[in-house]
């Protein structure tokens, strides 16, 4: 009886071990084909997934071109005769070196990949729907799947920015104001991408000196960095005049040296101290401060902070380039109600107004397009190893500004700035065309002390038929660029890339 028993435990135990184990074996299929199946695009963007990085990294990628044709990274076979120890086939490669970095970005094994080879990895690397769907091979094979990124940048005009800019701290964007292309953009500092996409254990060591460096090389200042425009928010500013009836060209200010507003006991002065005034064309012209400062108090607060929102202000701008910082002007109409004095001065572009230079070149362009802003935009389109389309980008507005009425008194006044103005010395154009500008300094430190001022201008051309909005931003890194005010440092710099630019045919 006993064995019988026995027997009987052994056989139920062997039973249950069986089913266990058929379960077991269950659970563990249905968790290979989850992991190989439904989680496979989860594993594959796993940054911890080597593997796969390792085999994206060494296949061909596509190219980044310009709007004309120049190649600002691509990918090239590694010869193994001259690099016999690599342990891939594929080099990528930045033949414009530090022209466009802050574009481009650069695409590395193990540090990641920065703007639009982030961005557009999956073009690039040939992942996209129609680029498989065009595939012979499968996703794993060896075939080039390659796209491309083609851009609005031009070539000469950027070439152009660069070499106006120098080696100022600072940075120059050309746009099409009617449609919201981005031309050009170059910042300074900047980086060599090849420094940091090379196979060898210094990119680490390279990269970390680049994100330790306090000039912030690794950042586009021309939309990631925002700065006090000065002057140039003359233009935010007359234009809520203009729209709220509080000025028109009638309107004249009285002659002062100073002007102290409500509820304070600080004046505010003109550029450089001087007695400054006249009817709003000539204020304007002149670029005196008190008489933007009494605009800005009278139009108030409430209709002051609507109109740096019609400029996209405190909103994020809809760049296709990441990290686009947003302008500011620095409070709610409630906090202006309590601080009228605040207001004033925020109404010539000081304190805690802050502007990123791209967004400057499309406040400009709103004039120059009858008050409507458009949306900017750096890549034109995105095509297939087969030169298909895949993207394409089409011009669409983002904010009306102003009037098309006040937009043709903005420009009026801009040339007058231009012709006679603040601009006068160093803006006349090659074969005398027509432009509309506004200067701007930029004051950022107190009264009293040994003085650093940013340098801006920001203009369009020609100024009745509009082809490019610009803007020069130079950055106070010293007394010699304090020295001088933004029409006599910037000024130069846009007359040189808008020559440039003027002499290309114009765009189909």
């Amino acid at each position: 009886m006993a064995c019988a028993i026995f027997h009987f435990i052994i056989s139920f135990s062997k039973a249950i071990i069986t089913s266990a184990l058929i379960a077991l074996f269950g659970i563990l299929f249905v968790q290979l084909t989850n992991w190989q199946v439904l989680q496979r695009d989860t594993l594959v963007a796993d940054a911890r997934n080597n593997r796969i990085t390792v085999r994206e990294f060494d296949k061909m990628r596509g190219a980044i071109v310009t709007a004309d044709g120049t190649v600002i990274a691509t990918t090239e076979p590694i010869d193994p005769a001259l690099r016999p120890n690599s342990r891939f086939d594929f080099q990528r490669v930045y033949p414009t070196k530090d022209l466009y970095a802050n574009i481009s970005g650069y695409y590395t094994l193990g540090f990641g990949s920065t703007q639009l080879e982030r961005t557009h990895n999956d073009v690039l690397a040939g992942t996209t729907a129609q680029q498989q769907l065009e595939s012979t091979g499968g996703l794993f094979s060896k075939e080039d799947l390659s796209g491309t990124v083609q851009l609005t940048l031009n070539n000469d005009i950027q070439k152009a920015a660069k070499r106006a800019l120098g080696n100022r701290e600072g940075s120059v964007v050309v746009m099409d104001p009617i449609t919201g292309a981005v031309l050009a953009m170059y910042s300074n500092p900047t980086f060599d991408p090849n420094d940091v996409v090379t196979q060898t254990g210094s990119v680490g060591q390279t990269l970390t000196a680049l994100q330790e460096d306090p000039r912030k090389p690794l950042l586009a200042n021309a939309y990631q960095e925002r700065y006090m425009p000065g002057s140039t928010f003359k233009i935010v500013t007359t234009t809520a005049g203009l729209e709220t009836g509080t000025i028109d060209l009638m309107s004249v200010f009285k002659n002062s040296r100073s002007w102290t507003p409500p509820n304070t006991k600080k004046p505010i002065r003109n550029y450089g101290k001087k007695v400054c005034g006249g009817d709003l064309a000539e204020v304007f012209r002149r670029s005196c401060n008190i008489p933007f400062a009494q605009t800005a108090v009278n139009v108030g607060p409430v209709a002051m902070v609507d109109a740096t929102t019609r400029f996209g202000f405190d909103e994020k701008v809809p760049f296709d380039l990441p990290g686009a910082a947003a302008s500011t002007f620095g409070g709610t109409a409630e906090d202006f109600t309590d601080s009228l004095a605040l207001l004033a001065i925020h109404g010539f572009g000081q304190v805690q107004v802050q502007v990123t230079p791209l967004h400057m070149a499309m406040i400009t362009s709103s004039v120059a397009n009858a008050g409507v802003m458009m949306k900017p935009f750096v890549v034109q389109q995105t095509l297939t190893h087969n030169r298909n389309v895949i993207r394409r980008t089409n011009p669409e507005a983002w904010k009306t500004t102003m009037s098309a009425t006040t937009a043709a008194t903005m420009t009026q006044l801009m040339i007058g700035v231009a012709q006679s103005g603040t601009a006068a010395c160093c803006l006349q154009l090659n074969g005398g065309i027509s432009v509309a500008a506004k200067t701007g300094t930029a004051q950022l430190n107190p009264e009293g002390e040994k003085q650093r001022s940013h340098a801006w201008i920001t203009a369009f051309a020609p100024a009745q038929a509009p082809r490019y909005a610009i803007s020069v931003f130079i950055k106070g890194v010293n007394d010699a660029v304090s020295a001088s005010t933004g029409g006599r440092l910037a000024g130069p710099i846009a007359k040189q890339v808008l020559d440039v630019a003027l002499a290309l045919p114009p765009s189909k």
